[in-house]
């Protein structure tokens, strides 16, 4: 395998081997802290403008199968492991990861020091960075990185562009997608849902002309505050319907709401994260993506509360409204890849819109 150089903002220079594509764009690296499920991670939208560092060091030892996908077209930039096993052992598998990579144009490097790598965003936050060849200029590079903005239209990259239904004979749940995980699709389905997909910029009075019994927000990249026009949207709805928010679709509500979001230094990526149901005071195990995070002092000012919480670094894991039947998590109860823990959730959805819902 030929060699390639991973580079960061800062001037660092990573050294290893070149697999997947060799088309290369500038993302955003993050890293990911589960064992399994590269499968999920790589097809998950949330990471749209990211590069994906896994911590688990041995990656690509059960391939890729048919099966496993939280989207169609990966919207994830690159890929980056320390050890990549090219000959996959699985009775589900179909593919390689390099091969995968290779024909979904996604790069990747392996035999890098991913320790180190992740040592370093721990200490400095995430940054920018790009793949490279040997022999390129690494200080113009470096410049590129520095002067090259993040993006803002993530959203509408991995967004549907157009109304779309996905029948069955249950509650009829319009499914705001803001670049949706399948899992979600898959949970709302195995329940009966009768589910409507609309675009992210699909009006109030045109969802609700579908006489919703609820309405889910998905996940999704990015900044939430890059879509104003979904904040205000969800303003109109959280009055009129049952409101469920993951993820993203979590802190659109709180903006929604009042309170404020804020950049997290380097993000919660795997599925191994402690919450503490406030209610309760239960912990339960969660699968997360996200890169950005509601300020629990700003929920004092609205009619929100507080429903989980991280055990990790304490910050806002859900929320429910005082007044109307609209809560959200900021994890993924859908797992894929991670733990079934919050899985319950929806059902508590389904029951909101038994007890709630206009039209139930």
């Amino acid at each position: 395998m030929k060699e390639r150089l991973l580079v960061l903002e800062d001037g660092s220079v990573y050294r290893g081997k070149a697999f997947g594509s060799d088309q290369f764009k500038v993302g955003e690296l993050v890293f990911n802290t589960s064992m399994t499920g590269y499968q999920e991670i790589l097809t998950d939208n949330s990471y749209c403008g990211q590069i994906v560092m896994m911590t688990y060091p041995l990656i690509g030892n059960y391939g890729i199968n048919r099966d496993d996908y939280e989207s169609i077209v990966p919207a994830v930039f690159g890929f980056v492991v320390k050890d990549y096993c090219d000959e996959p052992s699985n009775w589900r598998s179909q593919e390689t990861l390099d091969d995968f990579l290779k024909r979904e144009e996604i790069p990747g490097i392996y035999g890098v020091d991913t320790r180190a790598i992740t040592r370093k965003l721990r200490d400095h936050g995430v940054m920018k960075a790009t793949f490279a060849n040997p022999g390129d200029d690494i200080d113009q590079i470096v410049e590129m990185l520095k002067t090259t903005d993040y993006l803002h239209d993530q959203v509408s990259r991995v967004a549907s562009g157009k109304i779309f239904p996905i029948p069955n004979r249950g509650k009829k749940v319009v499914l705001i997608d803001f670049g949706a995980k399948l899992g979600i699709v898959r949970e709302l389905s195995k329940r009966g849902c009768d589910l409507i997909v609309v675009p992210y910029n699909t009006s109030a009075e045109k969802i609700m002309s579908y006489h919703p019994d609820g309405v889910m927000l998905t996940n999704g990249p990015g900044d939430p505050q890059d879509i104003p026009e979904a904040i205000e949207t969800i303003k109109q709805l959280i009055p009129q319907t049952v409101v469920f928010g993951i993820c993203l679709g979590h802190q659109l509500i709180s903006l929604a709401c009042g309170a404020q979001t804020y950049k997290l230094k380097f993000g919660h990526r795997g599925g191994n994260h402690p919450v503490v149901d406030l209610s309760t005071g239960q912990v339960e195990i969660t699968s997360q993506n996200h890169g950005y995070a509601v300020d629990i002092d700003s929920l004092e000012n609205t009619r929100l509360e507080m429903t989980y919480q991280a055990l990790n670094d304490k910050s806002c894991e859900g929320v429910r409204h005082k007044d109307y039947p609209c809560f959200s998590v900021q994890f993924h109860p859908e797992a894929s890849a991670g733990p079934e823990d919050s899985r319950d959730l929806f059902d508590e959805f389904i029951q909101l819109m038994d007890k709630e819902g206009k039209y139930a």
